[in-house]
């Protein structure tokens, strides 16, 4: 929480501190929005916000836009591109701060872009962090419980979601219309909805998805067509984002070819469901999954692909939500083979603490028999390595593309690709 705002609801009631609050962070957006000349107010911006598959999304439609000959901007929680020049992200933080925002909206504007594509997490908007920022498409990806311990419900979880389809002038409200909260969203927004997923009615309708270890593909049927999408993307989940971005593309009018090459050109994300390989003869992935309904989706389609075993390694984070960690467990035990409870990012919290709250979940679930806990996370991932057969999966999941883990406070240096490496070199 930043400084000011512990002082203001340290001496104020409440509701009081709240305003005060927010009456503060639009100030401070009016006054970086002028310090770098209104940049946005120049600029097409297509706004992505969700739960699961932010990044990917964002991804997918990147290259749909590049492919149509635009010129692009992206911010994502994994990287920042401008103009093509890619910059990887060394945190999992995404629009931490109004000036960092506008400051890179100004170098998009001097870039001369077309689009600028932005991850917009919860916590932007109910602290204002995009103020000013007129989007022309607004993306729902999907709504799972997350950042509970800040919002405190999921209905108010989903009112803060639902703004951006409502306080930021959008024209399109591209929604998931197999999401839980689906009519909620298409309720709440002002914007033109167009839907996909797989429910007959949609405006882009799902079909003959076929999985493999090679990829993903389907026929997506719209009113203009029907596209044949592909993608070298493992899983439905990632059918789902990109569909996202074919409905980005359709609602742009952009031609139906150049968005299946679009979706085809993208193919990976750093820490989503990137391999590792080092020669041995089983698979290693890295994925960010850190919720429940996102490490459901990636063992469910690791299962479906997998010759041998699946195994995982993976923990829960420190001074989170934590309500999620022993259905994180309770997850794990239905689709992995074997589990490898380690430590993720521990921040200030108990290691031990946290461990034990997910092995609760296991417990419940009936997987203690095939779970090992091993604190020191390298470890851990040595030890799956060494237990690994030939056709196995390890999937190791939390960290993603970061280069650091934050244990007890302190920002120790971390990179779980390389760490990967080391250990199966």
């Amino acid at each position: 929480m930043a400084p000011i705002k512990k002082f203001i609801r340290k001496i104020f009631p409440r509701k009081l501190a709240e305003g005060l609050a927010d009456t503060f962070r639009l100030g401070r957006g009016w006054f970086w929005r002028a310090y770098y000349g209104f940049p946005a107010r120049s600029l097409q911006v297509i706004a992505v916000t969700g739960t699961n598959g932010k990044t990917t999304t964002v991804s997918f439609i990147n290259e749909v836009l590049k492919s149509a000959g635009f010129k692009t901007a992206v911010w994502t929680t994994a990287y920042t591109e401008t103009a093509g020049d890619h910059i990887p992200s060394p945190t999992t933080v995404t629009l931490q701060h109004q000036s960092a925002l506008q400051k890179f909206l100004a170098l998009a504007k001097k870039k001369n872009v077309d689009w600028v594509v932005l991850e917009v997490p919860s916590h932007a908007l109910d602290q204002r962090r995009i103020e000013g920022v007129r989007v022309e498409v607004a993306v729902v990806t999907n709504l799972t419980p997350e950042h509970l311990d800040y919002h405190g419900t999921m209905e108010e979880y989903a009112r803060v979601k639902s703004l951006l389809l409502r306080d930021y002038d959008a024209k399109w409200a591209v929604l998931n219309a197999d999401d839980k909260y689906f009519d909620y969203f298409s309720k709440r927004s002002k914007a033109e909805v167009f839907s996909f997923g797989k429910k007959t009615g949609a405006s882009g309708v799902m079909k003959s998805i076929n999985l493999s270890g090679a990829g993903s593909n389907e026929h997506f049927a719209a009113e203009s067509g029907t596209l044949d999408v592909k993608t070298s993307l493992l899983g439905e989940f990632n059918l789902y984002n990109a569909s996202a971005a074919v409905s980005v593309g359709l609602v742009l009018g952009l031609d139906s070819k150049k968005i299946t090459e679009g979706i085809a050109n993208l193919k990976a994300v750093a820490g989503r469901m990137e391999a590792v390989d080092a020669g041995q003869n089983f698979t290693v992935l890295i994925d960010y999954a850190v919720t429940p309904d996102a490490l459901e989706n990636v063992l469910k389609t690791l299962q479906q692909i997998a010759k041998g075993s699946v195994r995982i390694v993976f923990g829960a984070t420190g001074d989170r939500d934590k309500a999620k960690r022993p259905l994180m467990g309770e997850v794990v035990v239905k689709s992995a083979d074997f589990i490898y409870l380690t430590d993720d990012e521990t921040y200030t919290e108990d290691p031990s603490a946290i461990r034990d709250a997910v092995y609760t979940g296991i417990e419940k679930a009936g997987g203690a028999s095939k779970t090992k806990v091993i604190a020191d996370r390298k470890q851990a991932i040595k030890t799956a390595f060494a237990e690994s057969r030939q056709g196995d999966i390890v999937l190791l999941a939390g960290m993603g593309h970061e280069d650091h883990r934050n244990l007890g406070g302190k920002q120790v240096p971390w990179k779980e690709s390389e760490i990967a490496r080391e250990l199966l070199s």
